[in-house]
């Protein structure tokens, strides 16, 4: 005898005819529900990104490594700065000149102003005069950027997290040395994912049409937020990509994951009972089936998990009514052998 079969024999005992079951029952019933074809799909993340370095210098700090969690904000890389501080200093400098020159100049304007009125200079040089003041704004403004422009680069050896996420890859190490332009870091975040799903040809314009997905994970069914679909296909595979969009924290998946994702192509009639209903021991599902006043184990083939309900596709009947709590259901049947 195989252990499936012990275990079914030692508990399919049916109770005999007392007084009413006394346990919370549900009926299995037809309902109609959609029509799904299910393909594997690849898991990614949708705010994927890799840091850049904007500025040069040598890598002075790395707080974080691979895998760890750094919340939005947070600083992720820092440079040495002396040669970025050197240059904001220089160009505070040259503003503060900047600053002088155009004071000394407008004086100039000013007063070469009031002397042409009396005649007591010439055109000329009241003309040079304003060019002076106008030349000194100018290079004022310039002060001004080169100093916004020094400040700037100073910020860039602050490397700062643009999300909240998972460190997925470090491209330098403490102490190196980097450019403009080389990749820092690379890091992802859990919090909004999408699968990436090849339907075929045959079977796009349902898919199309209709506009529902649902991704199972452990047992677990996800409704999908929206699905995005590419309007060319595959010439190599004949098929098209579909992006399917999930609700923000829906299950326990990471990028590059293979899941199952079942798109709606039409409607079917399912037999379905309360999931608690359901009992699992190894390899085996099986179900209390009760007519009120006795009560046996049945042994039943399963389909998908629908919200609350589970698909019965063979071992129940339309009708039969089993028992929602599995557990006191068993406990019954044992008081009753005694």
């Amino acid at each position: 005898m195989t252990r499936l079969s012990f275990f079914l024999a030692a508990l399919a005992v049916v109770a005999p005819a007392y007084a009413e079951v006394p346990l919370e029952t549900a009926t299995a019933t037809f309902t109609d529900s959609a029509r799904e074809r299910v393909w594997d799909g690849r898991v990614e993340a949708v705010q994927q990104a890799t840091v850049s370095a904007q500025t040069s210098g040598r890598i002075a700090e790395l707080p974080f490594d691979v895998n760890d969690y750094v919340a939005a904000g947070d600083i992720v890389m820092r440079f040495t700065d002396t040669e970025q501080r050197a240059a904001l200093a220089s160009a505070n400098a040259a503003l503060e000149e900047a600053r002088a020159r155009l004071a000394e100049a407008s004086q100039e304007f000013e007063r070469f102003s009031r002397m042409i009125e009396n005649n007591s200079i010439s055109k000329s040089q009241f003309d040079q005069s304003r060019a002076n003041r106008d030349a000194a704004q100018a290079r004022l403004r310039a002060a001004q950027s080169g100093v916004a422009t020094a400040r700037e680069q100073l910020e860039y050896t602050v490397v700062r997290a643009p999300y909240a996420g998972i460190v997925s890859r470090r491209h330098v190490e403490l102490g190196e040395l980097v450019s403009p332009g080389q990749p820092l870091i690379s890091g992802l975040s859990l919090q909004q994912l999408r699968v990436n799903v090849d339907v075929p040809q045959s079977m796009f314009h349902a898919v199309r049409t209709i506009g529902k997905a649902y991704a199972y994970v452990d047992g677990e069914r996800i409704a999908a937020d929206s699905l995005t679909f590419f309007p060319v296909a595959d010439d190599k595979a004949n098929t098209f990509r579909v992006r399917v969009n999930l609700p923000d924290g829906a299950a326990t998946l990471y990028p590059g994951m293979f899941i199952k994702v079942g798109f709606v192509v039409g409607e079917t009639r399912r037999l379905l009972v309360p999931a608690t209903a359901v009992v699992r021991r190894s390899e085996l599902s099986a179900v209390y089936v009760t007519d009120g006043a006795t009560i046996s184990l049945r042994q039943v083939r399963l389909g998908r998990r629908f919200d609350e309900s589970i698909e019965i596709l063979a071992g129940l009947e339309e009708g039969e009514v089993v028992a929602t709590d599995p557990v006191r259901a068993r406990i019954w049947l044992k008081e009753q052998a005694q």
